[in-house]
């Protein structure tokens, strides 16, 4: 576990987070075991996906933009194809094509559903940060991927006329050389926000989650690649705020992931190496208050440790 610095100088505060205690969502069809496929299917359940765009033309030359989309069924273990750390017995597939992409959120709907079903219900809430992670496989054996080819995650929002603002987003690159070198076992890669802050224009609305083929070169089209397992997370991160004096002392509010245990440091150089331990304190609600009973000369700096 990282530790947790949060400096409260004066009247003013600074937090810095930490990874702990990390509260985790449930992504429908998250693993993409629905519906369930003896060998492979173009529908996905729970997933909505893009639209056609005018410039893909389906002349029967090329697959229908339905079918760049959709799930696999895990060869059996005895396969030299078995994909050893696939989640369930199923995972998608993507082809390396301009604008295809998978996304969900509170308002989207797959190919099996009339309207939506809102089951995915994850709102932005102030102070946590969100973390996106999904298993990936590339390399070249995947019908011509090709090297350069990207494909993006990232997390969303819904603005007041419906367009979605990416929050959050990272994007992988195939390289059949030094990363993607084993074409049976899936790569995790992740997004993560910021600590939502309550002037954000996503504070408040619903998670979405996008998985997007993102090259723009025509020249890197071809080939597919293979996800699953996507996981949504989030943390609490910790901070120490409402700052106040008292009959002399000085108290703040320290907030956090419950159960956590902090030591409360001081000193009057903020440059100092060495601070003084002047408590501890358990945060067994998500909002502690800690009073500093002692009496310090000058300016005086605190800040709170995550006790491992």
């Amino acid at each position: 576990m990282r530790k947790v610095i949060v400096i409260i100088a004066g009247v003013g505060w600074l937090s810095v987070s930490v990874s702990r205690g990390a509260q985790s969502f449930v992504v429908p069809n998250g693993s993409f075991e629905l519906p369930t496929t003896g060998f492979a299917s173009p529908l996905i359940n729970s997933w909505q996906k893009s639209a056609k765009p005018d410039w893909y033309v389906e002349d029967g030359s090329t697959y229908l933009w339905s079918q760049l989309t959709g799930e696999f069924k895990n060869d059996p273990p005895i396969s030299p194809n078995y994909i050893d750390n696939c989640d369930g017995n199923q995972g998608a597939w993507m082809f390396a094509v301009r604008e295809v992409s998978l996304f969900q959120d509170y308002d989207s709907k797959s190919a099996n559903e009339p309207a939506p079903t809102h089951a995915f219900n994850v709102l932005y809430e102030v102070g946590k940060a969100y973390h996106l992670t999904v298993a990936v496989m590339g390399g070249v054996t995947n019908y011509g991927l090709q090297d350069g080819a990207t494909v993006q995650f990232a997390l969303y929002y819904r603005d007041a006329a419906s367009n979605t603002v990416i929050v959050a987003e990272t994007t992988v690159t195939n390289d059949s050389e030094t990363l993607f070198t084993n074409h049976t076992h899936f790569l995790d890669f992740s997004a993560h926000t910021p600590p939502v802050r309550a002037g954000d224009a996503w504070a408040g609305e619903h998670v979405g989650i996008m998985l997007s083929s993102s090259i723009t070169d025509t020249n890197l089209e071809g080939g597919y690649w293979d996800l699953d397992n996507v996981r949504l997370s989030a943390t609490l991160v910790p901070s120490l705020t409402e700052p106040a004096w008292n009959n002399g002392q000085f108290s703040f509010t320290l907030s956090s992931e419950t159960g956590m245990v902090f030591e409360i440091q001081a000193t009057t150089n903020v440059n100092a190496l060495n601070w003084t331990s002047i408590g501890f304190i358990t945060n067994a609600t998500g909002a502690a208050r800690f009073t500093n009973s002692g009496v310090m000369a000058g300016r005086s700096f605190f800040r709170a440790r995550a006790v491992p």
